[in-house]
């Protein structure tokens, strides 16, 4: 019997024009979350979910990457079975001009002072 075939797997993703700056902001309090958007911006590309280091479990982690996507802050997308993660940097700032890099430098420089 053959099997049957499925839709490809996909992701609701927010229209930006449509989320809050209270929304983002919300989503890149958290730590674990902030973490996530350094690495996507230094890795250059866009990076698997098993590949983020995170002092959580990997369910939690799915959370996260959750409150980020549906802030507007990254995009996932599968490539097979592989969720894929996009940081939305020029959305963003197309959006909220300056907020991401002025976040970035932010905790360059807090990383950098040791807080």
């Amino acid at each position: 019997m053959a099997r049957p075939r499925t839709a490809p797997r996909t992701v609701e993703h927010p229209d930006l024009a449509r989320v809050s700056l209270q929304q983002v902001l919300e989503a890149l309090v958290d730590p674990v979350r902030r973490s996530v958007v350094v690495q996507l911006a230094g890795a250059g590309t866009d990076l698997s979910c098993g590949t983020f280091v995170a002092p959580v479990s990997l369910s939690t982690l799915t959370h996260h990457f959750n409150v980020l996507r549906e802030a507007g802050v990254i995009r996932q997308y599968y490539v097979g079975t592989t969720k894929m993660n996009a940081l939305r940097a020029d959305e963003m700032d197309e959006r909220f001009p300056g907020l991401l890099p002025a976040v970035l430098a932010a905790l360059t420089t807090e990383t950098a002072d040791g807080a």
